[in-house]
């Protein structure tokens, strides 16, 4: 890399439970790239922990606004948009015209991860007015990150009709893609017993691959976050898509089974911290 990318990334922070911001600040900054934050809310602890009176959700809806104008007075520029999680369907737009104002051309990388649900269902934030946002938002991507939950939402398709087969994923990644508008990467896509992967469609070449690890036992908050990190690590280091989504998978898997061997509390997230030194090579 000629220069160091600057990334002005989008997400929640949550205080406790690897996820988000604290997943893509030290991800990105481990491969070599500046992340700039802009927390679209505080929580105390991320949605999956138990209820409690007691726990935070603080919506940073005005303070993007602020940031954003601030950023434009400072002719802040970025290499990539990264979005996640987002608290309200204000924050869609908000994040539509953060958009709209910095990116430049071609040369800004617009990454949306389309996080919206997962096994079937939407997450208890995201009502059905911020999903119909989110459609709007991710059609304004270069590349989208979605799970099959969010995919079969995307295309307000139900969940069960979502395909399992090689050809029947390939015919929904061109779905996706907007016909070939932009690039997409599937997550959570098993094509056999034991193991679990991507799936990728590269907008320019039009060129389709699959890429599987082992499944690994346990379901892991914050992984997703932690793949779309990596994956857009490995893009602005001018890796191939393809080649991008195998160093995700595989770093993820190592992450989990690196966890598992710990025997650490699975609501915590993966333990991806002592295995950043591998993402520093090359």
């Amino acid at each position: 890399m000629k220069h160091t990318p600057k990334v002005a990334a989008i997400h929640d922070i949550s205080g406790y439970g690897r996820c988000s911001l604290t997943v893509a600040l030290p991800t990105l900054a481990a491969m070599g790239v500046q992340c700039c934050p802009m927390p679209t809310a505080y929580l105390s602890a991320h949605t999956a922990f138990p209820p409690s009176e007691h726990a935070v959700f603080l919506d940073l809806s005005d303070q993007m606004a602020e940031t954003a104008a601030h950023w434009s007075e400072l002719h802040a520029q970025f290499d990539a948009i990264y979005s996640g999680f987002l608290g309200s369907a204000r924050q869609a737009d908000l994040l539509a015209d953060f958009i709209a104002r910095f990116r430049s051309g071609g040369e800004t990388l617009v990454l949306v991860d389309p996080v919206m649900g997962d096994n079937g269902k939407p997450y208890r934030t995201y009502t059905p007015e911020l999903c119909r946002k989110m459609r709007s938002l991710a059609a304004c991507a270069d590349v989208i990150t979605p799970n099959i939950t969010e995919a079969a939402m995307l295309l307000e398709q139900p969940y069960d009709s979502m395909p399992t087969d090689r050809a029947g994923l390939e015919r929904l990644l061109v779905s996706l893609s907007l016909d070939g508008r932009r690039s997409v990467v599937l997550t959570g896509v098993s094509l056999a017993d034991g193991s679990i992967g991507s799936a990728c469609l590269e907008q320019t070449h039009g060129e389709i691959s699959f890429h599987m690890s082992k499944e690994e036992t346990g379901y892991f908050h914050g992984t997703g976050d932690l793949f779309a990190s990596v994956l857009l690590g490995g893009l602005l280091r001018g890796e191939r898509l393809g080649d991008a989504t195998a160093r995700a998978v595989s770093f993820v898997q190592t992450c989990i089974a690196h966890t598992l061997r710990m025997d650490a509390p699975v609501l915590e997230g993966v333990a991806f911290e002592p295995l950043l030194g591998t993402l520093m090579q090359g």
